[in-house]
């Protein structure tokens, strides 16, 4: 980036698509809700109860539980936003590690760089140049509760540094300065081997908590935003035809624990909702279902969509393919994804394309990488016996 209003558009990503973005819920930290791992980023962001790999901590960390692996890891790259500016990238790293039978503990790393950001003073008068950065760090544990159930915890420290503390009269820009945070997600996972049609499947459930914890500092506390927390909750349907051939179906959807923002009038004055600064961040998530000045048809509004399908050929090579659904007023993001997957003994690699269904988005042309490592199968002695599924 070179100028400060794009980097103005980027501070503002979550309204970027919207068409009127007063109805967007207000939040910051927008880098810690991008689908960043290839799968399920071909799967239109579906991945809430799809089976586990080394990237299910971003997605839901309670599947980790049923990894047949006894390590793993992953590392996704991805151009963001390649047809704003050239410049901005999204990494992350994800790994995990069986720790006992029914014990799974993980870490991750989240490094999104928005880029060179040219600053000016109030007269123009260019002060330097600036690279904003933003970036989490996770821990979490998924413990196997049941044969069919399981849970999982994840702590977080972030940091988003879209200013520095560059001096322009006051302290950094407009008086800002980097904004840290710590918040934890909380998560459940379910499933169930049954037969649809004479063919085995698995009946998967899962719900995903995520980014729970106070609002983030980037000015005055008068001016604190919240975190972007998020509820997920979604099912996955997985045939296994034959010895070669395997299919997933996966439905999730998603609602930003935030407040809806309130109706103005002409003058300023707030006519229908509550105003967000009055808001705490612990009773946002809560009055997050009934907040809406519209009512249920708002609320219902927010919620996205993400629908995919996942086809394996004897667990070597596979294709994806999904469509990812936000409300026109609520962010108007709405998109197709196209990906393929390929894996050898120990190597796995993944490829991502988003194809957007709207005109003129930043997000037009998205591609993702993922590398892949797994070590270990899961030894039979650790398995937990599983009981016969009824026909």
């Amino acid at each position: 980036m070179k100028y400060l209003g794009i980097f103005c558009l980027l501070f503002t990503f979550s309204q970027v698509f919207a068409q009127n973005v007063s109805k967007v819920p207000p939040h910051s930290a927008v880098f810690l809700l991008i689908a960043p791992d290839s799968r399920s980023g071909a799967m239109g962001d579906a991945g809430v109860a799809i089976s586990s790999d080394a990237n299910a901590a971003f997605w839901n960390p309670a599947k980790l539980a049923f990894t047949d692996k006894q390590f793993s890891f992953s590392l996704s790259h991805s151009p963001w936003l390649q047809n704003l500016v050239p410049d901005m990238t999204l990494s992350y790293l994800s790994a995990y590690r069986r720790m006992t039978k029914r014990i799974v503990a993980g870490a991750s790393l989240r490094y999104f760089n928005l880029g060179s950001l040219q600053v000016t003073n109030n007269v123009g008068q260019t002060l330097q140049n600036f690279g904003p950065r933003e970036f989490a760090f996770d821990v979490n544990l998924s413990i196997q509760l049941s044969t069919n159930f399981s849970m999982g915890v994840a702590g977080r420290f972030m940091q988003s540094n879209l200013s520095g503390n560059i001096n322009n009269g006051q302290t950094g820009i407009n008086g800002s300065s980097p904004a840290n945070a710590l918040c934890a997600d909380l998560s459940a996972y379910y499933h169930k081997d049954i037969f649809i049609a004479n063919i085995k499947t698995k009946l998967a459930f899962g719900a995903n908590i995520s980014n729970i914890g106070t609002k983030i500092v980037y000015t005055t506390l008068n001016n604190a935003d919240f975190l972007p927390t998020n509820f997920k909750i979604g099912t996955a349907l997985t045939f296994d035809i034959d010895e070669y051939n395997k299919f997933t179906f996966a439905l999730d959807a998603n609602k930003l624990l935030v407040p809806s923002p309130p109706t103005y009038s002409n003058n300023g004055q707030i006519v229908a909702g509550t105003d967000p600064k009055t808001v705490g961040a612990l009773n946002a998530m809560a009055s997050s279902f009934y907040d809406a000045p519209g009512g249920f048809k708002e609320e219902i509004s927010e919620i996205n969509y993400c629908t995919g399908i996942e086809y394996w050929y004897k667990e070597l090579f596979a294709l994806r393919s999904g469509y990812f659904y936000e409300a026109p007023d609520k962010g108007n993001r709405q998109y197709f994804t196209l990906g393929i997957g390929l894996r050898y003994n120990t190597f796995g690699i993944d490829f991502s394309y988003l194809v957007p269904q709207t005109n003129n988005t930043p997000l037009a042309n998205t591609l993702r990488f993922s590398l892949m490592f797994n070590f270990e199968k899961k030894k039979k002695s650790d398995k937990t016996e599983e009981t016969p599924a009824n026909n």
